[in-house]
């Protein structure tokens, strides 16, 4: 198989293989070897944030595995080829689209530092001679800290993608996918940023939307295939159950779980991938409930009629973060615990047909 189309296949199959640095991650060095590792283990994604250099460390890393091609299938690397570079924007204020801050200089001195302990990402730190506080490029958003602070002097700053800025990314760099982060109070906002990229669609080879839930989810993801249709690409609905959890407790996968299935059940064209509160234990429950085979009909292309998946698969793909210190990685029924850094394992579910839309 040409190493141009393999995350396609990947996605058809139901073996999507997708790093997520963060949206908000800019540890250059990290993003760099990061997209080096996992482009060696065979990911056929890497998800990273809209800024310039950090694209550009992806793309370093990237091109630095295809020059360790031939080393790295020798040593049983799984390495098929370049994975498709997907960019993270936002249509408003959302929890992955920001950095904590605070004014270190102003802690007790007998402060036993709860934010540097619970911090995922060894974003904060101290310094006896020189207090630091949050390591800008480092933070992610996960708003851990804010609660534990005894002095409440941790605050987050917010930052939303313009749309122009957006349209200078596409028209400047070879971006392979993007993922829209929105909300259903977001109805106004989607449609400014979708306007920026539309004219650029056609380079895309993914489009990938996350919503987390609300009331009335389903009726604004129909509004939103209405507003993005015709795709000359194929779409996933990201269902994020609840943002940035999944490595808190076993609990948080129960809203992953529930999310992704109210959308499949809502039958929407497109793929249906799990985040937001997947974690170890997303495995073993969709197992139990019978959710890990699933029969689905193909959302066609333009050029392509509809075709019906023949066999039921074990979907599980694998979702990164690059703050934590052990990578499982899920083959069928097998768990090897091989790598460095923790994706979480999660399913990607085919996608039903226009023409099941309501159903």
């Amino acid at each position: 198989m040409s190493h141009l189309y393999y995350p396609l296949h990947s996605l058809k199959e139901g073996n999507w293989f997708k790093l997520i640095c963060g949206a908000s991650f800019q540890d250059l060095p990290a993003i760099r070897s990061l997209a080096l590792a996992y482009t060696l283990a065979g990911a056929d994604c890497i998800d990273v944030g809209a800024d310039r250099a950090v694209i550009t460390a992806a793309k370093e890393g990237i091109a630095a595995a295809r020059i360790l091609e031939r080393e790295a299938k020798a040593k049983g690397f799984t390495y098929k080829g370049s994975p498709w570079l997907m960019v993270s924007l936002n249509d408003g204020e959302d929890p992955h689209f920001r950095k904590a801050e605070f004014d270190s200089t102003q802690c007790p001195s007998d402060c036993p530092r709860p934010c540097e302990t619970i911090c995922p990402a060894d974003a904060i730190a101290f310094w006896e001679m020189d207090k630091l506080g949050v390591l800008d490029s480092r933070c992610y958003g996960c708003g851990r800290c804010l609660p534990v602070c005894p002095s409440q002097l941790i605050v987050t700053r917010s930052y939303v993608s313009t749309p122009n800025a957006i349209a200078s990314l596409l028209q400047d760099l070879e971006i392979d996918a993007i993922e829209i982060h929105t909300k259903v109070e977001h109805r106004e906002d989607f449609p400014r940023l979708w306007k920026a990229i539309a004219p650029w669609c056609d380079r895309l080879k993914l489009l990938a939307i996350s919503c987390p839930d609300h009331p009335e989810l389903i009726d604004y993801l129909h509004y939103l295939y209405e507003l993005i249709s015709p795709l000359p690409c194929p779409l996933i609905w990201q269902t994020d159950g609840r943002p940035m959890s999944g490595d808190i407790g076993k609990g948080t996968t129960k809203a992953a779980i529930g999310l992704a299935q109210k959308v499949l059940d809502a039958r929407l064209p497109g793929y249906v991938q799990l985040a937001g509160g997947t974690n170890f234990h997303t495995v073993s429950k969709l197992r139990s409930m019978g959710l890990l085979g699933t029969f689905g009909v193909q959302n066609p292309s333009p050029s392509q009629n509809v075709d019906l998946l023949q066999k039921s698969k074990n979907l599980i793909p694998i979702k990164g973060k690059p703050s934590l210190e052990k990578r499982v990685r899920v083959k069928g029924e097998k768990i090897d615990e091989n790598f460095s850094h923790s994706p979480y394992p999660f399913p990607l579910y085919p996608p039903r047909s226009p023409l099941t839309k309501g159903g």
